[in-house]
This record gives C-alpha cells, structure tokens and sequence, in this order.
C-alpha cells in the first residue's frame, strides 16, 4: 500500500495533497545545465535561500555532476563542497535538505551537517553504503534507476527489453535493498531516472507510464528538469534549444508529472516550477483555493 507521508530527518512530508518541489543547488563547474557554484558559497547560500522564498520544499546540493563525461569527485573534496552549505542551511531554512551523492562518507557528511534526504543515483550499483547512513539518521533515501553504474559510460541496452518491466523489477528490487539497509517503508523513495542508460524515445515512454509505477507504493521522484530529451524534442532544423532555454519544455513535463500523480520533482528554475505545480496540483488534486 502506498505511504500517507514520507519520514525525511525531523521532517514529515504528507503525501498525495500536492506536488514538492526540490530546488537545485550544483557545487560544481562542469554541470550540464550551467549555473554552479564551485568556490561561491555565499553565492550557493543566496540561491538556496532565493529558491525557498519562490517555493522550493526541499533543496537539492550536489557536489559532483552525473554524467561519464566528467571525473569523479574524491570524496574528501566533494565533502568540502556540500557539507558547510549543508550546514548552514539546516540552521536557516526550516526545510529539508537532500544530498545528491552516491558516496557513503559524503553522505554521511552530510547527514551529519544537517542534511534529511540522501539523493542517491547509484540505485544500489555500488552498494548499499549510503542507504545506511541514511537509516542511521532516520533520513529519507531515494533509490534511483540506472543502467550501469555513476560515472561510467553504459553498454547499449538490449534491443528487446521490456523497458518498463525492467524498471519496476530495478526499483522492487531497490526497495527491498533499502529494507535490509535498515530503512523503514515510509523514508524511501523512487525516481525511474530519466538519462540514466535511456534513449530520447525511452526517456519519453516512461515519463508516458509513470502511473504504471505507483504499483510499487513508494513516492515517485522524477529529475528531468532542462534533460536532453527536452532538447531534442523541441529541437528546430536539427538546433536544440541549450540547456538554460528548455524552461517552456520543463514546464510541461512537470505539469505532466502532477497529473500522474508525482510527489516530488526536481527543477533548476523554481519560481517558474513552482507556479505550474501549484496550477497543476489545483486541477489534478483538487486543491482548495487558499484563503
């Protein structure tokens, strides 16, 4: 059965009456979409800051970007990047903090700094290291679909594979590494992991199924905001529009997440997001009108 609420640290989430929205904060300067904040800390800590005033519910810190076309962080240094942004916005903002990290020290780090979520890409590829620190911490863990490994440049996928099936079969089984980590049913969260290991067209098909994954009663985290596959659907005379110019793109996959009834997505451009989460959420669940 789905979870009514999400345990995330000291906070609780309540599920299923709107859509929460992570704000991206990259410590970093060499991520795909541009904007980060490698040696500008008060830089990261006013956008931190900007982004909760425009309605982010949680932020989002990263230390080292995704993708294989970038080296790997040490761990040590990726630490020095998150943890004291970390820590000072646990101790001025009263919303929660995730850690976008595959590494067990680093989020551990940052667990201790302050952080309530450990966003982890790895889906379990490189063990289970940093879902137990985040069951140590009573934090929240997010188990993300991959086809491979962080960092590493994957095979090409089987020609025949049953793309969602394949999907639902990674993230149960994800969902019972989390349980035998130590987190309890109501800290984890799924995200199918749009880019990782997928085709333009691939990508496309499980954004179109992602009711197909409520099945497995966990909340549903979808990242896509300024993806390729934003890129190349809007593309023009073969241009596609760069990273920074996929907003109108953004939008409307997110407006789609809501209306298949996603609790969390991850977005660069929050005021914009924001505003067509909260129109979405007015349709889709029937949010009254505030007064």
């Amino acid at each position: 059965m789905p979870t009514a609420s999400l345990r995330c640290g000291r906070f609780t989430l309540p599920l299923g009456g709107k859509t929460y929205l992570l704000g991206i904060i990259n410590i970093t300067d060499d991520s795909f979409s541009g904007g980060g904040f490698l040696g500008d800390p008060e830089g990261a800590l006013r956008q931190a800051l900007r982004f909760v005033a425009e309605g982010a519910d949680l932020i989002d810190v990263g230390g080292e970007p995704g993708g294989p076309e970038t080296p790997v962080v040490p761990a040590a240094e990726e630490i020095d990047r998150v943890a004291p942004l970390i820590e000072r916005l646990a101790r001025e903002t009263a919303v929660p903090i995730s850690v976008d990290t595959y590494k067990p020290e680093v989020a551990e780090a940052a667990l201790q700094a302050g952080a309530s979520m450990v966003n982890d890409i790895a889906g379990f590829s490189l063990g289970d290291g940093a879902a137990r620190a985040a069951a140590r911490h009573g934090a929240a863990y997010v188990v993300n679909f991959i086809y491979g490994r962080p960092k590493v440049q994957p095979p090409e996928p089987p020609a025949d594979r049953d793309l969602i099936q394949e999907h639902l079969d990674f993230l149960r089984a994800g969902i019972e590494r989390a349980r035998a980590a130590g987190l309890a049913d109501d800290a984890v969260v799924i995200d199918p992991g749009i880019a990782f290991g997928k085709s333009h067209d691939e990508d496309l098909e499980v954004l179109r199924r992602l009711g197909e994954f409520r099945a497995l009663g966990r909340p549903l985290l979808v990242a896509a905001s300024r993806k390729g596959f934003i890129g190349s659907a809007l593309s023009v005379d073969g241009r596609e529009p760069p990273p920074d110019e996929r907003l109108e793109g953004t939008a409307a996959v997110v407006a789609l997440n809501v209306a298949h009834g996603v609790d969390f997505v991850r977005v660069h451009d929050v005021r914009a997001m924001a505003q067509v989460a909260r129109m979405a959420d007015a349709i889709v669940r029937g949010q009254p009108q505030p007064t």
